[in-house]
């Protein structure tokens, strides 16, 4: 497939002459409820919940900072991708724009990649809601609530793409309504108001003491810096989604440009919640994650398992969505001639084949963490360490091209606009940079970065050949 196999004017999952036939098309049936839901609850996942514990203790209360600068460097990749999707939506979304932008080559590497995270995500989603699960049921195996949860949330991408709209939003009202009822009680226990609390007013006490807003120096705000970016994965959902709701232009614009308040307030916000009421040196703040070590602090009952249940139906979501996206991008790959044929089969609206290959390579992940727990499993963790920044360069690069190009061909498709374009562009691609260096820095996320780049030159070194090849074919065809 040459650079230009696709025309610019054309449907972004539109088939070529390498792609399968298919029985028909996805359908639109994600409301815009769905949709909207989608994107508010996909920056509330089981990361925010838990995994934020460790970067408290290692940044202090500065993990504010390091959620601030992380956030915006996130914002500025959804505006990015927000404004190539709303001009064309597309199943494949980042992948489609990078064949467009730079060539088939990126758009293989890019989409391969990033479906190899989700259906990574989705075994270890499975196994963290499996083991809440065992601790409820102690005699119950992990792994049947896995097989069980997998045969959930399969069988519901299976059928139609209405029942993931449905579970998402049922999903993200849970989260949305749990962070802002924490939201709400830490803002009046910061206050010194919460009704039966013997939690007086905090001030900046936990701020400034014990070793001051930044207790372990710019180490330990880089520490935080690198939690937090990694916290954010999940947003791009919403774009793959958008190709299949009533209206996909509005849908993802809405999305993008409420994405600023939404990151603000549930993750900054909560942490500087917790920050304040709680000293970041606290040993529950990891033990028991953030929000249950300061639910506990404000002596509200049963706090521990008020969270489980929250966690697990992040995690539960997580898998959902996952499952959800990696069908769809493996879809579109297919459709654009990057794929085997066999799974581009559409029936009844739905990639059925591609659901059920994305839930099974998920399932064998988890199987691998019984299996194979000191080699296989650590190096599979390993290479999807970094490949959201991958994804995250492959995006700002698109939109710097596909941004002049619409500018001199089709300005009316700018629908949504980066900021300061070309400048801000060009400041995330520093930004990543900057942080690619500093995971040389940390042992544990230098390993994740040789794995990332590992297979990131295996997927880019086949994506090549294969266009390579197909450009030679079509040159014969041409001569003939």
């Amino acid at each position: 497939m040459s650079r230009t196999s696709i025309p610019q004017d054309a449907s972004p999952d539109a088939s070529t002459d390498a792609a399968p036939k298919v029985d028909s098309p996805l359908v639109h049936g994600l409301k815009q409820r769905h949709l909207s839901m989608i994107a508010l609850g996909g920056v509330i996942g089981a990361g925010l919940f838990v995994g934020s514990g460790a970067g408290i203790a290692a940044a202090g209360p500065s993990i504010v900072l390091a959620y601030a600068v992380s956030g915006v460097l996130v914002m500025l990749v959804m505006r990015m991708l927000g404004e190539m999707s709303a001009a064309n939506p597309a199943s494949g979304s980042f992948s489609v724009h990078a064949e467009r932008a730079i060539g088939p080559w990126a758009g293989f590497t890019a989409g391969w990649g990033f479906w190899f995270l989700l259906c990574v995500a989705v075994g270890i989603e499975g196994l963290g809601a499996a083991q809440i699960m065992a601790g409820w049921f102690p005699d119950s195996p992990e792994w049947a609530w896995v097989a069980l949860f997998m045969l959930v949330f399969c069988g519901a991408n299976l059928t139609a793409v209405k029942n993931f709209g449905e579970f998402e939003f049922w999903f993200a009202a849970l989260k949305v309504g749990a962070i802002a009822l924490f939201l709400g009680l830490g803002v009046l226990a910061i206050l010194g108001i919460l009704p039966g609390s013997d939690a007086s007013a905090p001030g900046t006490a936990n701020l400034t003491g014990e070793g001051g807003f930044m207790p372990n120096g710019t180490d330990g705000l880089i520490i935080g810096l690198l939690a937090s970016v990694f916290a954010y994965g999940g947003l791009e959902t919403v774009t793959i989604a958008a190709a299949e709701s009533e209206k996909p232009v509005e849908g993802v614009a809405k999305a993008v440009r409420t994405a600023m308040w939404r990151i603000a307030l549930f993750y900054v916000g909560s942490m500087a919640v917790v920050v304040t009421l709680l000293p970041w040196d606290n040993k529950e703040v990891v033990a028991k994650g953030p929000y249950v070590a300061t639910l506990d602090h404000l002596g509200i009952p049963g706090a521990g398992q008020i969270m489980n249940v929250i966690v697990l139906i992040a995690l539960l979501s997580a898998m959902n969505a996952n499952i959800y996206g990696a069908s769809r991008m493996s879809y579109s790959l297919i459709r654009r001639g990057q794929g085997p044929r066999a799974l581009g089969k559409v029936s009844g609206g739905v990639p059925r084949l591609a659901v059920l290959a994305s839930s099974v390579f998920g399932f064998v992940c988890v199987l691998l963490s019984y299996w194979r727990p000191d080699d296989v499993f650590p190096w599979l963790l390993n290479m999807i360490g970094a490949m959201i920044l991958v994804v995250w360069i492959f995006i700002a690069a698109s939109q710097l091209i596909l941004r002049g190009r619409m500018n001199r061909e089709n300005p009316q498709k700018l629908v949504v606009k980066m900021w300061g374009y070309p400048f801000l562009t060009w400041v995330a691609l520093a930004a990543m940079a900057y942080i690619f260096y500093l995971m040389t820095q940390q042992p544990d996320t230098r390993k994740q970065l040789l794995a990332t780049g590992a297979l990131t030159l295996i997927l880019a070194a086949i994506g090549f050949a294969r266009q390579k090849t197909a450009e030679k074919r079509a040159a014969v065809t041409a001569a003939e």
